[in-house]
């Protein structure tokens, strides 16, 4: 399996450098990054709405080490927000974003995460938007979870992420799938050992079949992250059966990825929500976007041996 060997070169800074340096590089990093400022990814978002479509930004960028990189992530987000702030677009345009840059990793991490955190939460708030807390390896979950639950208290339509391979996962289903809340079921795209998580992609989808049952019959709103057709026709057809209205749950797919289906579900009436990386600290983010499907581990050797 190539999946777990690129989670685990995601983390080496001699392939981040070979990667980095290879020719192809460049053109396949612009497939899945929509730039590397905001003025870049600006346009990208106005391109979105004018489709009627959604985004939730990601400003990329995992491998914090000082108390300043995480202060600098903060400041990022917020810079973020003043720019949306005279794009008017109102929840088209949320953000999503990782603790690990905030500091979590860090001594004190868990309360320096919520104190950056929460000045963009408050923020977003102000433009009528709202933040989702992306979910990382399995020793985060418990500092991301405490942290969503303090913030929901001020916020509550803050965001989370599941993860359907993790086995804890069922139960944080049930826990979340309440009035008022807004959870994204993803596949997960971290390396995990076998004592946490199903190692086994049919074992993984059936999982996520039944979180997303689970979702669907609560009370709270679903925002369903795949590119998986089969999952996507399952998740109407759960949505369905569960009397749930268009408006009451969403898609989320990658930015450059399947491209011509957000528009299709778009135009059945389906909200879609377009989740949009930029930034220049791309590597980490790449990586799981090769390790989740062949085909763009393909694309990218392709592009490698191939002079610009």
């Amino acid at each position: 399996m190539l999946g777990p060997v690129i989670l685990a070169a995601s983390r080496s800074d001699r392939m981040r450098r070979f990667v980095s340096a290879a020719p192809g590089t460049k053109q396949v990093v612009a497939r899945f990054i929509a730039g590397e400022t905001v003025d870049q990814v600006v346009p990208v978002i106005e391109d979105a709405a004018a489709k009627g479509l959604e985004v939730t930004l990601d400003v990329v960028g995992e491998d914090i080490t000082t108390r300043e990189q995480a202060f600098a992530a903060r400041d990022a987000y917020l810079e973020l927000i003043d720019r949306l702030k005279g794009l008017e677009l109102g929840a088209r345009a949320e953000m999503s974003v990782k603790l690990s840059m905030f500091g979590q990793a860090l001594e004190g991490g868990h309360e320096l995460a919520l104190a950056n955190v929460r000045p963009v939460v408050e923020a977003a708030a102000e433009i009528g938007t709202t933040v989702t807390l992306d979910a990382e390896d399995h020793t985060t979950l418990d500092s991301m979870f405490a942290i969503h639950e303090e913030l929901r208290k001020d916020f509550p339509q803050t965001g989370c992420v599941i993860q359907a391979y993790l086995f804890r996962t069922e139960d944080d289903a049930r826990r979340l799938a309440a009035s008022g809340s807004r959870v994204r079921i993803v596949k997960g795209a971290y390396k995990e050992p076998a004592s946490v998580a199903y190692q086994d992609k049919a074992e993984i989808d059936k999982a996520y079949v039944r979180i997303l049952k689970i979702l669907l019959e609560g009370a709270g709103y679903p925002m369903i992250g795949s590119h998986d057709p089969r999952l996507i026709a399952v998740t109407q057809e759960l949505a369905r059966r569960a009397g749930r209205k268009l408006d009451e749950y969403e898609f989320q797919m990658l930015y450059g990825i399947r491209s011509e289906e957000h528009l299709r579900l778009a135009a059945e009436g389906h909200r879609m929500r377009v989740y949009t990386a930029y930034g220049t600290d791309w590597y980490g983010y790449f990586m799981r976007r090769l390790a989740e499907k062949p085909a763009n581990l393909l694309f990218f050797v392709r592009s490698m041996i191939t002079k610009n």
